[in-house]
């Protein structure tokens, strides 16, 4: 029975048109992206080895954003019908533009929509440096622990390090694969051999290009101020989607269709034209989670179609502000370390 309550959305957002393809509308931001990227790289040239060339990190984090955004799009199908297309663009935008392994990506971003916010099957909510759930949060100690009491105030701060992160993952999960013989297997290990020299070659081109431009101590300052900004846009982006939003563990699982799962654990962004630039169409996080095909564009158009078929079901659909987003999700980082910060006074008391 639950499963038929996404059925008449789904023929609804069909009849409307929003799940076809704008192939051109992707042409246009795939174009403007990469003359961008090609006037940033041209300014550092012509500036040379001085210090205002770090003015242009700003500019060249806003590119490779918007880089991340076309990678995304491309790993959900919304730019082409076949696969091709979508794996040609993602090795492009991801692994030579970005340094962004496509495999690694796409394995945990799948199980993220396939499970969001679920406590054991969403790799984003997996406790590491920061902790979402009271039940993680209980037993960690030492500097662990100080992270999280403290996770709220530093998740900010930690943001500028998910570039680096996303970097370094991607390329350890490429170089460390084991070679296993197999049809199957060479058909992997010839993937791997594609993505792995890719991101050698973005390696090689970014630190070339930086050398050759800048002195060594301006390029590493380049490099670092650069990433930093990456990450904070992407971990700005990313943040206010589902942190303080429902956390499905085993006993809901059974009870919630795609269309709970969805919509229960996702939240919207209200903003005008510049919002969903910034945001790449994140802000319409349940549209894009229940339609994760569908084109960036339309994601605003399937707002109030998702929003009526919400309020006929009487299931929530959770909808703010940019600010109050934040305050949402922070609120929930401090809320998940309060135990941890209770036991720490008590102790020093």
């Amino acid at each position: 029975a639950v499963g038929s309550d996404f059925a008449p959305l789904l023929r609804t957002v069909r009849e409307h048109g929003l799940l076809e393809r704008r192939t051109g509308w992707y042409v246009r931001v795939i174009t403007a992206n990469l003359l961008a990227l090609a006037a940033v790289v041209t300014a550092l040239v012509l500036i040379g080895p001085s210090w205002w060339a770090l003015t242009l990190t700003l500019p060249l984090a806003v590119v490779s954003a918007r880089t991340a955004f076309i990678f995304h799009d491309a790993g959900h199908a919304q730019i082409g019908k076949g696969r091709h297309t979508g794996r040609v663009l993602q090795l492009f935008h991801g692994n030579l533009l970005l340094g962004m392994s496509r495999g690694w990506w796409n394995d945990k971003h799948n199980r993220h929509h396939a499970n969001p916010n679920h406590v054991d099957k969403d790799p984003d909510v997996g406790s590491d440096v920061l902790v979402f759930c009271k039940d993680a949060a209980s037993g960690r100690t030492g500097f662990r622990g100080w992270l999280t009491r403290h996770q709220a105030w530093l998740f900010i701060p930690l943001t500028t390090l998910e570039a680096f992160a996303l970097k370094v993952r991607g390329f350890r999960d490429v170089f460390s694969r084991s070679r296993v013989g197999g049809p199957a297997d060479r058909g992997r290990m010839r993937d791997r051999v594609i993505e792995g020299g890719l991101l050698v070659v973005h390696a090689a081109g970014y630190t070339t290009l930086l050398l050759t431009v800048l002195t060594p101590v301006q390029a590493c300052v380049f490099a670092l101020l650069h990433h930093m900004l990456l990450g904070l846009h992407m971990g700005m982006a990313f943040a206010p989607s589902h942190k303080g939003m429902e956390m499905p563990g085993t006993d809901s699982e059974e009870r919630w269709g795609h269309l709970q799962r969805q919509v229960l654990t996702s939240r919207n962004v209200r903003g005008g034209v510049l919002s969903d630039w910034l945001f790449g169409g994140l802000n319409y996080q349940i549209e894009h989670h229940l339609f994760p095909s569908m084109p960036r564009p339309h994601l605003r158009l399937a707002g109030p179609l998702v929003r009526a078929h919400c309020r006929r079901m009487g299931l929530p659909y959770t909808e703010t502000g940019l600010v109050d987003s934040y305050r949402q999700a922070l609120g929930h980082l401090h809320e998940v370390g309060g135990e941890l910060r209770a036991a720490a006074s008590a102790g020093t008391g």
